[in-house]
């Protein structure tokens, strides 16, 4: 690094840390002025997040470290660029207004080093340094939003997974599980985990699985029910599938399915009272031999 750029950044450093207060309501004010710059983000939340940042910048010039790789390889700064990206992401802004609100910070930083010196080629120095450490800020903070904004739709596709597959209890020690939709293997994952838990709390000795609103069964449902009723019979539980209706019973013939070791039930009715039998001493065996 030569002499004129360390200068450079040291001018840039001292004048963040003599003016962190001055930077940081800079920032704010700039983003306040545009609407789509702090979209999602409230007027305490941005003083919060630029408080945090002017900080870590100024500590992140401090160190020894290429100006190229502070923003990487500092973690305070890293991390407050990172805490900024994903709280916008949790309040619904864009990754575009994200990283141009970091970006902003570059016009209030500038404005101070500006106020501090003079000199012209220092002052161009400077530019180039801040351009260099806020777009690397802008960067990360895009591509941070966007891993923040998949893990909040991953989460919230799994939540939506598990309010899809509710487990009903229908009478003591008695469960149902009503399907809906298509019976694919991560649905097929929380439908077990569910089912699961719930037969562990309720202490159920029957969990019904009830297909009345699933479309189609194939070969790939087909093992996916099969699936849950041998993690079912693990707990200790028997388990009957019930909403066999004559399309799917005719598919499941042809596609020559066998489901001769379930118990299976036109009706959830009927699949309630055999539950019912179940749990008053009757076993599935006996069940199958009354088909």
């Amino acid at each position: 690094m030569s002499i004129s750029e360390a200068a450079v950044r040291q001018r840039v450093a001292k004048a963040l840390q003599d003016s962190a207060e001055a930077v940081a309501d800079r920032w704010v004010e700039l983003q306040l002025a545009q609407a789509e710059l702090r979209e999602g983000v409230g007027e305490r939340e941005l003083r919060e997040e630029a408080d945090a940042l002017v900080a870590a910048l100024a500590a992140g010039l401090a160190t020894g470290l290429p100006v190229a790789q502070v923003v990487n390889a500092h973690q305070e700064l890293r991390q407050a660029v990172i805490d900024l990206s994903l709280r916008r992401a949790r309040g619904g802004a864009t990754p575009t207004a994200t990283s141009l609100a970091v970006l902003a910070l570059k016009e209030a930083v500038l404005e101070t080093v500006q106020a501090a010196t003079d000199d012209a080629s220092e002052l161009f120095g400077a530019a180039l340094l801040i351009n260099r450490l806020l777009d690397a800020a802008g960067a990360l903070s895009f591509d941070t939003y966007v891993e923040g904004r998949e893990e909040i739709i991953r989460r919230q596709g799994k939540q939506l997974l598990g309010l899809s597959t509710p487990v009903v209890r229908l009478w003591q020690h008695v469960l149902a599980v009503p399907l809906i939709g298509t019976l694919d293997t991560a649905r097929t994952q929380v439908v077990m985990e569910n089912l699961l838990q719930a037969i562990q709390e309720h202490e159920a000795q029957v969990a019904i699985i009830d297909i009345t609103g699933v479309p189609t069964v194939d070969t790939a449902v087909a093992q996916h029910l099969m699936q849950t009723v041998t993690a079912v019979r693990l707990m200790g539980a028997d388990c009957v599938i019930s909403g066999i209706r004559p399309s799917i019973a005719q598919t499941i013939a042809q596609l020559g399915i066998d489901l001769s070791m379930i118990l299976t039930r036109a009706s959830l009715a009927d699949a309630l009272s055999e539950a019912i039998k179940l749990t008053t001493g009757g076993s599935v065996a006996d069940s199958q031999a009354l088909r």
